[in-house]
């Protein structure tokens, strides 16, 4: 059996529902808490008074890598979801399973049971900026949910055990689920594994979905990689193409089988934002498009980690003069990533209506295709699909190209655009498209999992 794991905020039941599914699932409880007491010899209170927070979450990260690996249920502490080493300890092999209630039955908990506080606040304001601050972290170290809040413990531990034995989706969802990636562009091998996942004589009902959603994708190279990331990281997830010409046939899709997550590709990354419930207040709500979907506890939340892809490889040329081609979704996010980096920035595209609206957009010059000969940039960065299959022209001619020049395509199908190949011949820097995918990737393994794969890693699995 895998490892069962609560996590949740101080007072949502982690204790005393880990002891319920312990003595009706005759599996130890280990609450890690009481092992930092144990190995400390003094209480948690006491380690934070005289060591500090910083200290303890260090004793604690400690204690989460020597817990055992299978046949047990672990209560966690509150914080413990915001460290990327106890996530990749925590996740091994396991179910995880937040434990979630609003603010004032929390509050009420706690007023019973004082605990150390952690910032200067009172206890409810305290409550409320501490769990909007971990609530990605939790969202990520989260398989599945429970609401507490007008749950008792027992009730709340049967509901974990039903969950266990049954999983969340029905039969009718999953035979609905399946119907939709018959009529896709799905190889044989993997439609004939969705098939065991979602309607098998013996499957898993804890393995999640996820996928790419996109049309076309079925050339995206993310299905070999996560699900190269969950085997190396023993995650029971499989991900999978969600390739249709109607997004709502996709979300549909993927709300049916519970899936955790998306990534989205062309040319649904606008289009995507009013299928979710809320994008995150950083870089979606500034750049306009989402590229990953997460779902968790009822909610989708949208985020782009595109511009991280491309911002990554560029720190080098912080403030070059730089020439964006496209004025989509994806130059959307580039354009955010280069004037972060302090770039003097002109968009190019065919239609010059659209590349003035993202221009001014992110404070950019703007101009028609052809103005690219006298800008004479240190840096240009491919954002439109040419070069991608089954356009494979280049964007620009070889006689725009000089040695002085960076390239950055951001395609990475082929691995080699013919952009790429000319900038080479010319004795051009450049960055390929693997660059932009393995950083993004990393980006949306973290927020759909909580764990920091290194780049190193990336780069291995997806040759």
């Amino acid at each position: 059996m895998r490892r069962i794991v609560l996590t949740g905020f101080r007072g949502t039941g982690k204790t005393e529902i880990g002891k319920i599914l312990s003595s009706r699932l005759n599996k130890a409880l280990i609450d890690t808490d009481d092992l930092i007491e144990t190995k400390t010899g003094r209480s948690i209170p006491a380690i934070f008074h005289s060591e500090g927070e910083e200290r303890f979450r260090s004793i604690e990260r400690e204690v989460i890598a020597s817990l055992p690996t299978a046949d047990v249920i672990i209560s966690t502490g509150g914080g413990v979801v915001c460290d990327p080493k106890n996530m990749e300890h925590l996740r091994q092999n396991s179910t995880m399973i937040l434990l979630v209630a609003d603010i004032d039955t929390i509050e009420q908990r706690l007023l019973k049971k004082p605990r150390p506080p952690l910032t200067g606040l009172p206890l409810r304001k305290e409550i409320a900026e501490m769990m909007d601050r971990r609530r990605q972290n939790y969202y990520a170290g989260s398989d599945f949910c429970i609401d507490t809040t007008e749950t008792s413990t027992v009730d709340a531990a049967e509901k974990i055990i039903t969950l266990l034995t049954s999983g969340i989706s029905g039969q009718v969802p999953r035979e609905k689920a399946l119907a939709f990636f018959k009529t896709g562009r799905l190889p044989p091998v993997a439609l004939e594994k969705l098939t065991e996942i979602l309607n098998g004589q013996d499957r898993d009902p804890l393995t999640r979905i996820m996928g790419v959603a996109g049309y076309p994708c079925a050339h995206s190279r993310s299905p070999n990689l996560f699900n190269a990331l969950f085997a190396s990281y023993q995650l029971n997830y499989h991900y999978t193409w969600f390739e249709d010409p109607e997004l709502h046939e996709i979300m549909d899709v993927a709300r049916a089988v519970d899936a955790k997550g998306l990534s989205v590709t062309i040319p649904f990354k606008k289009d995507v934002i009013k299928y979710i419930n809320e994008i995150d207040e950083h870089a979606a709500q500034e750049i306009g498009a989402v590229n990953t979907v997460v779902f968790a506890c009822g909610t989708a939340i949208g985020h782009n980690t595109d511009w991280l892809g491309v911002r990554k490889p560029l720190v080098s040329l912080k403030g070059a003069k730089a020439v964006l081609l496209g004025a989509g979704g994806v130059a959307a996010g580039a354009a955010y990533a280069l004037t972060d980096l302090d770039m003097d920035v002109t968009i190019l595209n065919r239609t010059p209506e659209k590349a003035k609206n993202l221009a001014e957009r992110f404070g950019c010059k703007w101009g028609i295709w052809d103005e690219f000969d006298v800008i004479r940039p240190d840096l240009v960065v491919n954002a439109t699909p040419l070069g991608m299959q089954p356009d494979t022209r280049n964007p620009l001619r070889e006689d725009q190209l000089n040695k002085d020049m960076t390239v950055f395509d951001l395609v990475y199908t082929p691995p080699v655009t013919p952009l790429i190949e000319a900038a080479r011949a010319k004795g051009c820097p450049t960055i390929t498209g693997l660059e932009m995918f393995i950083e993004q990737a990393r980006e949306q393994f973290y927020l759909f999992f909580g764990i920091d794969v290194p780049a190193e890693k990336m780069r291995e699995l997806v040759q």
